[in-house]
């Protein structure tokens, strides 16, 4: 049993290092502040979608509020075969927007992601250089276009990695999502702080035309359903570092939607995090086990806790200890991302160790299901 204390102890001081360092770099990152100018960067604006006639709705009329030219604007959706009325809903739109440069394709599926498939059948015919990626359930601000063109024109980079949050109600499992997406968002924004961003979110995501083809796309990826975000991201971290950033402004914030089925919920994390065993970044994955074995040794403990194998001031402590820490970056998160909106995150805190363990022991066995189709480990 002493082994097993010193191991939790030890599994807890490196988790604490690793968060700590974070928050130093979360703190590292500078928001960026807007002024009035001329709008000068064209724009393409790919969606890829299925079976999202309940959503595509809210997502268009957030790009007919874009406060930008609409001659600087095209936008791409590519439906991978919706069996619903999303591709009726698209038609209506276009022709009610015709000012703004709208094309409706149909994905082409050459490998096992079909997301990726979508994107690569769209890029050949974008007429812009910039691209942004976003997802059908999700809704833009009206400044996300100006903000992200003043910021390419200032400093000049080739990807940009922005923000997503979540649009909850007023439900327990709602918010209990939020704060997983702001954890996950707080990771992203503290590794660019340090220098080595390796997580993305591609609800909004921008980058060049010139280095997609630079990078290749998505070759070397295309056997994982999910991952056109990071690993994308990774392969630019690798080969130019300098031209990856991340944009901090609240203009810039794509809201989405939380999943309102548990076993829905379920599914999409571990789609997320079947993603880690092929990141290239070492830290990356260092993160990744610690914070697993942290979660892993949290849920253990307290069953030697149960059977009186552990004193329970033990337990608590190592707790506590987790909680303050993950605390003082989530409250960094939230107040950029929420403006600070209140939260008190025990019974989540409680309830996180087993959920993400069961979502990361799983994710490295079992498959996963994704807009009705089964997808193998």
């Amino acid at each position: 049993m002493e082994l097993i204390i010193v191991l939790l102890y030890l599994i807890l001081s490196i988790y604490i290092v690793l968060i700590l360092q974070l928050i130093l770099g979360y703190n590292k990152v500078n928001s960026f502040k807007a002024t009035s100018h001329e709008p000068k960067t064209a724009f393409t604006i790919i969606v890829p979608f299925r079976n999202e006639e309940k959503n595509l709705p809210k997502l268009l009329a957030s790009f007919s509020k874009l406060n930008y030219p609409h001659e600087l604007i095209e936008i791409i959706m590519v439906d991978d075969f919706s069996t619903d009325l999303s591709e009726r809903i698209c038609i209506r739109w276009r022709m009610e927007h015709d000012t703004i440069d709208t094309t409706l394709l149909e994905n082409l599926r050459l490998s096992d992601s079909p997301k990726k498939d979508a994107i690569a059948r769209a890029i050949p015919i974008v007429k812009h250089n910039w691209i942004i990626t976003t997802d059908a359930d999700c809704m833009v601000p009206k400044k996300w276009l100006l903000t992200l063109d003043e910021y390419i024109q200032k400093h000049q980079p080739e990807m940009i990695v922005g923000a997503v949050v979540y649009k909850v109600k007023n439900n327990w499992f709602h918010h209990f999502q939020q704060l997983d997406l702001l954890s996950l968002q707080g990771a992203t924004i503290g590794s660019f702080g340090l220098g080595k961003p390796f997580m993305c979110n591609g609800a909004n995501f921008a980058y060049t035309k010139k280095l997609f083809t630079e990078l290749d796309g998505f070759n070397g990826n295309q056997n994982r359903a999910s991952g056109d975000d990071v690993f994308l991201l990774q392969k630019a971290v690798k080969k130019h570092p300098e031209k990856v950033h991340y944009l901090k402004h609240s203009e810039n914030i794509v809201k989405t939607k939380p999943e309102n089925d548990l076993f829905d919920f379920f599914q999409q994390r571990v789609r997320w995090a079947s993603k880690t065993s092929g990141y290239q970044s070492t830290y990356a994955k260092f993160l990744a086990v610690v914070v697993l074995l942290m979660n892993l040794s949290l849920v253990g403990s307290l069953w030697f806790v149960i059977c009186n194998c552990l004193n329970p001031s033990i337990w608590l402590g190592v707790f506590s200890a987790k909680y303050i820490v993950d605390y003082m970056l989530l409250y960094k998160t939230n107040k950029y991302l929420r403006k600070g909106k209140w939260i008190l995150p025990l019974t989540t805190s409680l309830l996180y160790p087993i959920y993400s363990s069961l979502v990361g022991i799983y994710s490295f066995f079992g498959g996963f299901s994704w807009k009705g189709r089964q997808y193998n480990r």
